[in-house]
């Protein structure tokens, strides 16, 4: 088999409503696979009918000149219209790993997702021995309330959004929320095997501390990119990026029962849900012990604020960078780009009431500048040649004012509402430096670019200097991965090649045009005919 999806759909205890009338939003899902074992794989996926507007993205599948099947709302596509159908038709090309789906449009995201996962081509092994059993661990979260309002009012207001009620386990908030405990994620095992966890962080914003009591984590993979391997007590796991970590069990049945727990990280000043969620880890016996009279061990997590083990497990990531499976990291640079991220302030809209700093909005930004979704999909407009109306061409290479980034924030923290992306030619290689500053407040913030793996060739705290930092770049085998975080008060460097036709977008947001090559293998096809119209 050569790929396979998974499509998760969880219902949680109504306990953890607290009499809340929340919205019900219902999803018809037609779904049918074709395989290709070869050098690719092709898959046809998700004819969708929504009673909502929405679309579907495939997080991490690189999406080689099908850009139309990429998925995120007003970039590649226009929404799914309510009652329509779209059919997403795309080959995966050299990929293989844990990946996943997931709504990209607004905040559907945080309950319509689930795991993709491609296994190695037929007759080619992993490299580590084969595990007894695999399984998909999916973080998410749990609302009270209808996630559109939520967000629909933060943007209205300009304050931040609320936070969630609970973090889940494959849809289960588990044994640590009042009245939740029949809603608990078992992982069941037999002594003496491996396991392999697949490991998704579906999230919204939320970094999080995972780790298993009395156990070690062997990780392998990061973002369907193998690692050289290394073991840890605890992981940290950015919203978007997924490990592939084995589990090697105890010899012999333990006589107890194990929490496996995650919380967020935490660095910047705004509420966090500052809650943790647990399945359990129970052993099989065949002499029938009584699990309900087992000591239960908790694992002892990080601290919310502890920076230091998130960057000494980061740095520990590398790629294999063998004949096999090389490092091909761009070793010479055609664009240097320079970006801030962070947040600053917009005007508040005429006759309203915001609650941003001074009556403020609360903006988030690259360059200064906040991007604007438009009313046509990008895509779509550049590949037809309208996009004089839809969007500029002139995103800043650097920041327009420069300014102390992580020390005192500047007096205007206004910034820039515009549609402007930065456009890329076929096959330029790209270093990319990404500054957090403190504006408003330090924090981490994970970017995902669609259509591309990078490799994070450093990253450190403070301002990044651009004459002595380079030199401290590793070329050698730096990870390989396509979402990534922004230490807060710190820098991240990543390089890649724009050798993907198709307009891309980050997490914060801000959006890129790869422009065609000359070779018809280089060059981005027309749309299907079923591409949903704005």
């Amino acid at each position: 088999m050569g790929a396979i999806g998974i499509f998760v759909v969880s219902l949680i205890a109504s306990c953890l409503l607290h009499s809340v009338s929340a919205a019900t939003r219902h999803y018809k899902f037609e779904h049918r696979f074709v395989f290709t074992i070869s050098m690719t794989y092709r898959i046809i996926i998700f004819l969708l009918i929504w009673d909502c507007r929405s679309n579907c993205k495939m997080h991490g599948i690189r999406q080689i000149r099908s850009g139309w099947a990429d998925g995120p709302a007003y970039v590649t596509q226009c929404p799914i219209q309510t009652g329509q159908r779209y059919v997403y038709n795309f080959t995966i090309i050299g990929q293989r790993g844990t990946f996943w789906w997931h709504a990209h449009i607004s905040w559907l995201r945080s309950t319509i997702y689930g795991p993709i996962i491609i296994l190695p081509k037929e007759n080619i092994p992993y490299p580590f021995t084969k595990p007894h059993k695999e399984v998909p661990i999916v973080f998410g979260e749990w609302f009270n309330t209808d996630t559109e309002t939520i967000i629909a009012q933060a943007l209205q207001i300009g304050g931040g959004p609320n936070v969630s009620d609970a973090y889940t386990i494959n849809g289960l908030p588990g044994p640590l929320y009042n009245c939740s405990s029949k809603d608990t994620f078992k992982l069941k095992v037999k002594p003496g095997k491996t396991y392999l966890l697949r490991l998704i962080n579906a999230a919204l914003n939320d970094e999080l501390f995972f780790s298993i009591a009395n156990h070690t984590l062997q990780i392998i993979d990061a973002d369907g990119v193998y690692v050289k391997t290394f073991k840890t007590d605890t992981l940290i796991i950015t919203p978007g990026q997924t490990y592939n970590v084995l589990l090697k069990t105890k010899p012999h049945f333990p006589n107890a029962t194990f929490y496996m727990t995650a919380r967020p990280y935490v660095t910047g000043p705004g509420t966090f849900d500052n809650s943790t969620v647990a399945g359990i880890l129970e052993y099989e016996s065949e002499s029938k012990h009584h699990l309900k009279n087992l000591p239960l061990f908790k694992p002892l997590l990080p601290a919310l604020n502890d920076t230091n083990f998130v960057t000494n497990f980061t740095n520990k990531l590398r790629s294999l960078a063998t004949p096999q499976f090389p490092a091909n990291v761009p070793l010479n640079v055609d664009k240097r780009l320079f970006f801030t991220v962070g947040l600053g302030t917009s005007p508040c809209d005429q006759n309203k009431t915001c609650q941003g700093p001074n009556g403020t909005k609360f903006s988030a930004s690259v360059n200064n500048v906040s991007f604007i979704l438009p009313a046509t999909a990008l895509l779509q407009s550049h590949f037809f040649g309208q996009s004089k109306s839809v969007y500029k061409l002139d995103f800043p290479y650097s920041p327009l004012h420069w300014f102390n980034y992580t020390g005192n924030p500047p007096n205007n923290t206004l910034v820039n509402n515009d549609t402007k992306l930065m456009v890329l030619p076929f096959n330029t290689s790209v270093e990319l430096v990404m500054q957090d500053t403190s504006i408003l407040g330090a924090e981490s913030h994970p970017l995902h670019l669609h259509g591309f793996n990078f490799f994070v060739v450093g990253q450190g705290f403070g301002n990044f200097d651009s004459i002595k930092d380079p030199s401290n770049f590793n070329l050698v085998d730096p990870i390989e991965r396509n979402t990534v975080g922004v230490p807060s008060g710190g820098w991240v460097a990543i390089r890649f090649l724009a050798d993907n036709p198709v307009h891309t977008s980050w997490g914060l947001k801000m959006a890129w045009l790869v422009l065609d090559g000359k070779l018809p293998n280089q060059k981005l096809p027309p749309p299907p005919m079923d591409l949903p119209k704005c």
